[in-house]
């Protein structure tokens, strides 16, 4: 990490230590896991000031730019902000272009358990899943912002009692629109994790864009 004044050199061992730490994003899941949570407890200022560090450092770095920016956007709700992530990393998130699988599961009394395994970069992988009832809308949302492929849930596993079946992304941003149509016609908050989410429901075509 270099230093914004130039007044003060930081310790060689210390931007070791930040550049090891970087380099390991793009194979340690729990580096991953780590840079992704603290980054996401940071206030707006220390958020800004990691950014300058990448942009300063991230040249030195032995990895592709999407291993160390990633974790960041994966959690970053703050639009501005997100725009200057992928445009340093040259990655996009668009989940509608890019979900690598979509999972859908059914329940008594309209139950539906929706899963989307999003790529990230290399083998790590970010999960949306809601549980909501049809007409009704949803009962929780959550999103696991990184994890490895290979944990993801697949098809014939259960989640929540509800055994998960294969289906395109389609058909599932297709059940999660009618559900936020449904939870707004209750009047209910949106949950703020699907808010978060809104680029889901950006690359839908004009027509169905009042979902998001």
């Amino acid at each position: 990490m270099s230093s914004a004044s130039g007044s003060h050199a930081p310790d060689p061992r210390f931007v070791h230590a930040w550049h090891t730490w970087l380099a390991a994003l793009a194979t340690d899941a729990d580096a991953v896991a780590a840079a992704a949570s603290l980054y996401a407890e940071l206030p707006a200022p220390a958020r800004d000031a990691w950014l300058a560090a990448l942009a300063e450092d991230a040249a030195q770095i032995d990895v592709p730019k999407a291993a160390i920016y990633a974790p960041l956007l994966a959690v970053e709700p703050d639009v501005e902000r997100r725009g200057r992530i992928r445009q340093a990393a040259g990655i996009d998130l668009a989940p509608l272009a890019s979900v690598r699988r979509a999972l859908l599961g059914t329940g008594a009394g309209g139950l539906r358990l929706a899963v989307l395994v999003i790529p990230l970069y290399l083998d790590f992988v970010r999960l949306l899943v809601c549980r909501f009832v049809k007409d009704e809308g949803f009962d929780w949302v959550r999103q696991d912002p990184i994890v490895r492929e290979r944990d993801a849930p697949a098809a014939g596993c259960a989640l929540d009692g509800v055994e998960l079946f294969t289906s395109s992304p389609q058909a599932v941003i297709d059940e999660l629109s009618l559900a936020v149509l449904a939870h707004r016609r209750r009047g209910r908050a949106l949950p703020p994790v699907l808010l978060r989410c809104a680029d889901l429901f950006s690359a839908r075509p004009p027509a169905q864009a009042d979902c998001a």
